[in-house]
């Protein structure tokens, strides 16, 4: 009797382990806990999304999709962990993640696993310029976003000098590079440095920067700190905007810096809430999860394209998937999206946005 019941019990698990074999494994990774989480959150809900969407639909290739979050905490040690859980669970593609940093490390990974992976956030050209076929962004980068920014105060604040400072990070500190570039010869910069992310006082550099009188300032880095800077800006007495990029974009940086958060230039792609394509994603998701993030939309998108690769391919095999998503153009909430040789969108097109009245406004 005992050998009889250990045989069922083996049958049993095989059985089980085969059952859950007979999935599609979606990988959605990003910062889900710590003061980034709000962007986390917000991919994962996107991807998750998109694959009830599927779901619902019956699936794929005859097979359930199963989201498997990951949360690298915007650490990119922690990233890389991630990365491996997901090779060792066999997760068949990536939606993520958000920070550069996170990106690039976990990219490696990825790569000898053969898994696509697209990024709906990091913004850092060093991702897609590694040669890896099956890397993938939704999003613009940060030369392109730097170059818009510096043009924009070029054009239309006119200063003659400029400081800019950063958060030491791959996306802090490339952007605030690229931004530099792109105003030098043109304007002087009279200041150039970075903060330690998560201090809670920066009075002492912004003191510093004020001493070297700028008519604007220019912040490489994500919402946390950039609200903070723009607060603690005010109270040195620093009369001066704020000049960022797209890892500030959201409504928790408003939060942060309250009405210091007035006037802060921000670069950030067009408003998608206007577009045909993307009424369906927008009560969908405002049913579900509320409002949705600034890069909810990305995800979505990034998701099925994915979904839809690995649907028209019928296989799950990285390399099949990745060559189909390079060669073809696809219909999403955001309008149409193609990739170029690299890996990066075709169109990317950074605007420039405006804290008015506890809001962003887009003004360019």
């Amino acid at each position: 009797m005992n050998r009889i019941l250990s045989l069922l019990v083996m049958v049993l698990l095989a059985a089980c382990s085969q059952q859950d074999d007979n999935v599609i494994r979606i990988g959605a990774a990003g910062p889900m806990t710590g003061d980034q989480s709000k962007m986390g959150i917000d991919l994962r809900n996107g991807v998750e999304l998109a694959v009830a969407e599927w779901n619902d639909k019956g699936g794929l290739l005859g097979e359930k999709i199963v989201l498997f979050p990951g949360d690298d905490q915007a650490d990119p040690k922690q990233a890389v962990s991630v990365a491996n859980k997901f090779v060792n669970q066999k997760v068949h593609a990536v939606v993520g993640h958000w920070n550069s940093n996170c990106s690039i490390n976990a990219s490696t990974y990825y790569h000898a696993a053969n898994i696509v992976a697209i990024s709906p956030a990091s913004t850092n050209p060093r991702l897609t310029k590694q040669g890896f076929k099956n890397i993938f962004r939704v999003c613009g980068t940060d030369d392109q976003q730097g170059g818009v920014a510096a043009d924009f105060i070029l054009k239309r604040l006119k200063p003659k000098r400029v400081a800019v400072i950063h958060d030491k990070t791959t996306y802090g500190q490339g952007l605030a590079d690229y931004f530099k570039k792109s105003i030098e010869g043109k304007v002087e910069v009279v200041f150039y440095d970075g903060i330690q992310t998560r201090d809670p006082d920066y009075k002492a550099i912004l003191t510093a920067i004020k001493q070297k009188k700028p008519e604007v300032y220019f912040f490489g880095g994500v919402y946390p700190e950039a609200g903070r800077l723009v607060r603690q800006a005010k109270e040195v007495g620093m009369r001066i905007p704020m000049i960022t990029g797209d890892g500030v974009y959201d409504p928790t940086f408003i939060g942060i810096a309250g009405k210091a958060a007035e006037g802060t230039y921000v670069t950030f792609g067009k408003d998608p809430s206007g577009l045909p394509t993307s009424k369906s994603f927008n009560e969908k998701y405002t049913r579900k999860y509320g409002a949705p993030g600034p890069y909810s939309i990305y995800a979505y998108d990034a998701a099925n394209i994915i979904l839809t690769a690995i649907g028209q391919t019928g296989s799950t095999d990285g390399t099949k998937v990745a060559e189909f998503i390079s060669k073809n153009t696809f219909h999403g909430a955001f309008g149409e999206t193609s990739f170029d040789k690299n890996g990066d969108v075709s169109k990317a097109p950074y605007v420039m946005w405006q804290v008015r009245d506890g809001k962003f406004v887009e003004v360019q």
